[in-house]
């Protein structure tokens, strides 16, 4: 346990020399946290190895879904300004890609295990998750993920994601289970369909997935749809009529609002013979870039603020949800024991007097004396039998304890699933159950003023942190410098 605590916190101190080069406000949140985990670690909802700063990611994440030779890679390669992904009018790859910023000139490509055994990056272990869904996949992991690194100025401090094709009958488990794993963990979800296949009817449970499972998420504003290589109808008599046509089809599955790109990447794209159809194409795909470059460049203001936001939630959701069930998880534990307590040993003790008041009424004083005498003349003594007699009492109770924590596991794991309280409170619950705790103890260990002091202490940080980003990002001079939009 101790090795890996301390890889934890070498991991944490990386984090912290990272952030001060690229974040330095973030550096300041890196301690928020470890203040949040020495909390956990007192009250014993979390083991010394863990960390709820390692439980987000850190780097700005943009992944690009989309259909089969929907231009995903093509894209990409034009926003790098580098030809780094293969790219063709058949699928090239059936694998991730996760895309990182590197000061060497020469791009290089890693396999799989590189992610998975990496902590730094978003699909460090993903190899157990599919092994959970998938069952012997899970040693598989280079045939669903590999790492690129590319020296690219507009992917320094973000990580971009390339995915294979998505075709929700084809795809396994495994792939699926990916795909929600990034999705969750996205700052920005570019979904790109192409515009060469009119009949989108024909793709309904990729729309249902790419886009019906997504428009009610509390993040559904982090997702831009885009009808990429639109410059293939421009021969057509009314090319309007696709874009109608896809506008329909996701429509259909739930999106009535919201921005639908159409654009090209000028790098492949076709001759246009018509002036005026050219540059009215021109005009519209330069205008979607330009936004979608934007967002593309913004993640990594979102990132920040999503961090101070997930702090925040973390300690709220610790103060309003994790606590307050532990205690009543810990009421309910002590109500029972009591109530087996008294029900127990006060029948004991009331069947004993009974039995002592119905022999005879206490006629015969004799029949006491001859109790003593026949106590007097076990071999131990009295003093032996009073003690088994205690420990007979003790061994009883704290059954009785043990009973009683294990008849609240389920109810506890079930509302701690549904609250989706922070920390382990089943750990913590049965620290605060053992048998050296009192029964009458009112609160979890490690729980008083000066432990919800400190969490009051990491919300008001918050704050502060809000406004320094609120001060860096809206005054000019502040600002850092961007790659040029093209």
């Amino acid at each position: 346990m101790t090795s890996t605590a301390d890889a934890l916190q070498q991991r944490l101190n990386e984090l912290e020399s990272h952030l001060e080069q690229e974040h330095p406000i973030l550096l300041n949140v890196v301690q928020s946290f470890r203040a949040l985990d020495r909390v956990a670690y007192r009250m014993g909802l979390m083991e010394p190895n863990q960390s709820f700063a390692t439980q987000i990611p850190w780097w700005p994440l943009i992944s690009v879904l989309g259909t089969f030779s929907a231009g995903k890679s093509t894209f990409i390669n034009h926003y790098l300004g580098q030809k780094l992904q293969r790219s063709g009018n058949q699928a090239v790859d059936d694998r991730f890609t996760v895309i990182v910023y590197s000061t060497d000139s020469v791009s290089r490509t890693l396999p799989g295990i590189a992610l998975d055994s990496d902590p730094r990056f978003p699909f460090f272990r993903m190899s157990h998750a599919i092994e959970e869904v998938a069952g012997g996949e899970g040693s598989r992991i280079d045939t669903y993920l590999q790492l690129k690194t590319c020296n690219s100025e507009r992917l320094r401090g973000k990580i971009i994601i390339d995915s294979p094709g998505f075709d929700a009958d084809a795809q396994r488990t495994g792939v699926l289970r990916i795909t929600d794993h990034i999705i969750d963990l996205s700052d920005l979800v570019l979904v790109l369909f192409d515009a060469r296949h009119p009949e989108p009817g024909a793709m309904r449970d990729t729309l249902k997935h790419l886009v019906a499972d997504t428009i009610k998420r509390p993040d559904a504003g982090k997702f831009l749809y885009i009808l990429n290589q639109i410059d293939t109808t421009a021969g057509e008599d009314n090319p309007e009529d696709v874009v109608a046509a896809w506008l329909r089809a996701i429509g259909e599955v739930g999106l009535t609002a919201g921005r639908f790109y159409t654009i090209y990447c000028p790098d492949v794209a076709i001759h246009i013979p018509d002036e005026h159809r050219r540059r009215r194409f021109e005009k519209k795909r330069d205008e979607d870039l330009k936004d979608i470059f934007e967002r593309m460049e913004q993640v990594e203001v979102e990132r920040a603020y999503r961090i101070i936001a997930a702090l925040r939630k973390t300690v709220t959701d610790f103060t309003r949800d994790t606590v307050p069930l532990l205690q009543e998880a810990l009421r309910r534990w002590r109500r029972r024991v009591v109530i087996a307590d008294i029900l127990i040993f006060g029948g004991a003790a009331g069947a004993l007097l009974f039995a002592t008041l119905q022999a005879n009424h206490w006629q015969e004083l004799s029949y006491q004396a001859e109790w003593l005498d026949l106590v007097q003349q076990i071999p131990w003594g009295p003093g032996a039998l009073l003690t088994l007699l205690v420990a007979l009492i003790l061994g009883i109770h704290f059954g009785v304890r043990h009973l009683a924590a294990v008849s609240l596991t389920a109810w506890l794991r079930k509302q701690s699933e549904r609250l989706a309280a922070p920390g382990n409170l089943l750990a913590a619950f049965e620290r605060n159950t053992q048998f050296w705790r009192p029964v009458l103890w009112a609160q979890p260990f490690g729980w008083g003023r000066k432990t919800h002091a400190a969490l009051d202490e990491v919300l008001q940080s918050c704050e502060g942190y809000v406004q320094t980003l609120n001060e860096q990002f809206t005054n000019p001079q502040r600002l850092p410098n961007r790659a040029k939009m093209p």
